[in-house]
């Protein structure tokens, strides 16, 4: 498979080669013709894409070789085994997927898990029918697990507020944290703002260097999912917290001067997907003990906000960068209770004069 060069200090091309890396290491334990089904789809996917359908396909084979090919090593199934996988055999890996053990751990999925890992094995299949390389695809015949709606989490007003305060001022941090806040609290502020006030995906986040922001459009350029670029905008209220941000590290001279990423670790490289998501949780918790705060629900927060602001569900979804509206609606479909409200009291069940 095509590598990336290793002398490319890109951020998004350092992580595709850890992906790539990840990848070759696994396809050690898989079956040979994996190696083909990756090869095929490379130009129409992401490495983390490929990498997903590697973890998954694992657990595929290990199935197969525990419940209907007993006796071979995973490494020495064939496409004639692949070929004999009936429409059954699928749903079985199904169930199984509810309670089962790998690499000594057991383990479960949910409906969502579950349709991820048959979108894998689906794909697969798929590749090899379409290849004519097998003469059937069974996969075809199951039906993806129904998907519930999960309950939609964000932050309220009040609650962004605080979360913004918090940061600020570190009302409520353990002893330990506390002693780090004095170090970490503007870039804390800066990452907490960016995050509510324009919607951006935590690795858009990571993947920021300095070059990424211009004060003299208040906008920056971020690399979607895909790797296409867009630019974004931002207020004035999170340019105040970026320039706040980057005059504190004008004036550090511990940061390496060949170090271009925007948030930097107290180690002063490039902060992790990680060290992030445990700064949104540390301060989050603090604010609203009772909802489980992610990265992803700050993004949640600020598109229910931005569409109770414009009541335009496309521009919505052209701002998060999500392709397809659908998704959009989705995710904010709980901003229909607003709605619900405000129409509670027009229909009059005895109309006045003046309603008449």
């Amino acid at each position: 498979m095509a590598r990336i060069a290793k002398n490319n200090s890109d951020y998004y091309q350092e992580r595709n080669l850890k992906n790539l890396d990840k990848i070759e290491a696994l396809l050690e334990e898989l079956p040979p013709f994996c190696e083909d089904f990756l090869r095929g789809i490379e130009t129409r996917t992401s490495t983390l894409t490929r990498l997903n359908y590697v973890y998954d396909l694992r657990i595929f084979f290990d199935f197969l070789v525990r419940k209907r090919c007993r006796g071979k090593e995973v490494r020495a199934l064939t496409l004639e085994d692949l070929e004999q996988v009936t429409d059954t055999d699928i749903e079985i890996f199904l169930s199984y997927l509810t309670n089962y053990t790998f690499g000594g751990k057991r383990l479960s999925c949910d409906e969502r898990a579950k349709a991820r890992k048959l979108s894998s094995v689906r794909s697969m299949f798929k590749y090899f029918f379409n290849k004519g390389l097998i003469e059937s695809n069974q996969t075809t015949k199951v039906p993806s697990p129904k998907l519930h709606e999960k309950e939609i989490i964000r932050l309220e007003g009040g609650e962004v507020s605080s979360l913004l305060d918090t940061a600020e001022y570190g009302d409520g941090l353990s002893a330990h944290a506390s002693g780090y806040h004095e170090k970490t609290k503007i870039r804390d502020s800066a990452i907490l703002t960016l995050f509510l006030g324009t919607g951006i995906r935590i690795s858009e986040l990571v993947g920021l260097n300095n070059e990424s922001i211009d004060f003299t459009n208040n906008s920056f350029v971020v690399t979607r999912k895909g790797g296409n670029k867009a630019i974004l905008y931002f207020s004035e209220e999170v340019g105040d917290a970026l320039a706040a941000y980057l005059a504190q590290k004008e004036n550090d001279p511990r940061i390496p001067p060949e170090e271009h990423a925007l948030f930097l670790s107290l180690q002063y490289r490039r902060i992790s997907v990680r060290a992030v998501e445990n700064l949104v949780k540390k301060y989050a918790k603090i604010v609203s003990p009772l909802k489980k705060i992610t990265p992803h629900k700050l993004r949640s927060t600020y598109g229910t906000a931005l569409y109770r602001e414009t009541g335009d569900i496309y521009i919505v979804a052209d701002v998060l960068g999500h392709r397809d509206v659908n998704t959009t609606r989705k995710h904010y479909a709980a901003i229909t209770e607003d709605h619900r409200r405000s129409v509670a009291s027009a229909v009059k069940l005895h109309p006045t004069e003046d309603d008449e």
